[in-house]
């Protein structure tokens, strides 16, 4: 089982800006100030779950987590694939930085098909009742 990271997506909007984000090409580099100490679990085919609005909506496979510079000028770049897999969505409270996420916490992909069987709005809603 690998190690995943969760992470709020301050300043993101919605998943279609992180679709969008990552259809640009490249990887996406995510700063932090902490390097993860089980870094290599993570980069042993993990993932960075986004927090989005209060709710879990996708992941991204991690590459690389690599810490720059030393003392307290040093910060942790997370190299990031360019592919968002939504995930059945999950709601999550408000926390700074990121943490661990195991494997058996985190929600399941959604397919394909499962991606356009119920509008984002819809789910919302359910969610905000907690019906979901």
């Amino acid at each position: 089982m690998s190690l995943n990271i969760i992470k709020l997506g301050v300043g993101v909007p919605d998943v279609e800006w992180l679709e969008t984000r990552a259809a640009k090409g490249g990887p996406l580099v995510v700063h932090t100030r902490m390097t993860p100490k089980r870094a290599a679990e993570v980069e042993d085919g993990g993932s960075l779950y986004w927090v989005v609005k209060g709710v879990i909506v996708c992941r991204q496979p991690v590459l690389d987590i690599a810490t720059l510079g030393e003392g307290k000028e040093s910060r942790c770049e997370i190299t990031l694939e360019p592919k968002v897999v939504r995930t059945a969505p999950m709601a999550r409270r408000p926390f700074q930085g990121w943490r661990y996420f195991e494997a058996k916490d985190a929600p399941p992909d959604m397919t394909e098909l499962d991606a356009g069987e119920t509008p984002e709005e819809l789910v919302r809603q359910l969610r905000e009742l907690g019906a979901w």
